[in-house]
């Protein structure tokens, strides 16, 4: 037996989110086909996170115990000829026997991805946001700093979250335009559920003028969902990073 960690990226769009579901596609069930292909085993791949359904990965890890003895070097691509277009594991490596994908992570960084033009650009439908209106990036830079910290982000996660822990850390939050394209980068030592999302939907709420500049910090100490901004939507958020 060997512990492998695989190091993916895939195109969202399609699938269900990460985890499998009956009655649906999702990234793992089609990784643990292909896998089955190579080893001609059901294997339990290890994820982690859980993504939602829409939403993307740069880099995804997940960790499988196996008796499949093929050399580490040869397994992307064995799995990428099984796997759908929009997925690819492009890293394998042999990893202490107790390594575990989810528990043994030590933060993420997230990328959510904004197309800021006037027109809908197809090249952009399902990988980034379209929002067409002003958007001050420069002035939301500053207001994303207040996220930086460790807090309850209560009021920064979905209510209907069974997680009674809500304390996370924030080591970044940044906000960057590259011409029509405006990225919020946030990185931490875990997330709660859709609070990147939320994050954004809250800073986009700050442009609209519908929550009041310089405001964060006190609907952070509220721990009230309601005092939040929206859901953004799924299309533009990436896992960019995992950290070991």
């Amino acid at each position: 037996m060997r512990n492998l960690l695989l190091v993916l990226r895939y195109d969202g769009t399609s699938f269900h989110g990460w985890q499998i579901q009956p009655n649906a596609v999702t990234i793992q069930q089609e990784l643990c086909n292909a896998y089955k292909n190579i080893s001609g085993k059901d294997e339990n791949i290890i994820g982690c996170s859980r993504t939602d359904a829409g939403v993307h990965a740069n880099m995804f890890c997940c960790n499988v115990r196996t008796e499949c003895n093929i050399p580490v070097e040869k397994i992307p691509d064995a799995l990428n000829f099984y796997l759908p277009p929009q997925i690819s594991v492009y890293d394998c490596k042999e990893v202490d026997f107790d390594f575990h994908a989810r528990y043994d992570c030590k933060g993420k960084e997230y990328i959510y991805r904004i197309y800021n033009g006037k027109y809908r650009n197809p090249f952009y439908e399902n990988k980034a946001m379209f929002y067409p209106y002003e958007l001050d990036a420069e002035m939301l830079n500053t207001e994303a700093k207040s996220f930086i910290g460790a807090h309850d982000f209560s009021a920064f996660c979905s209510a209907d979250s069974e997680i009674k822990d809500k304390v996370r850390e924030i080591y970044d939050c940044s906000v960057t335009r590259n011409g029509d394209i405006v990225e919020i980068k946030v990185s931490g030592n875990g997330f709660l559920y859709n609070m990147v999302r939320i994050i954004v939907g809250t800073l986009l709420d700050i442009q609209r003028g519908k929550i009041e500049k310089g405001t964060v910090s006190q609907i952070i100490e509220s721990k009230n969902r309601d005092n939040a901004g929206v859901t953004a939507e799924a299309c533009g958020l990436y896992l960019n990073k995992v950290y070991y």
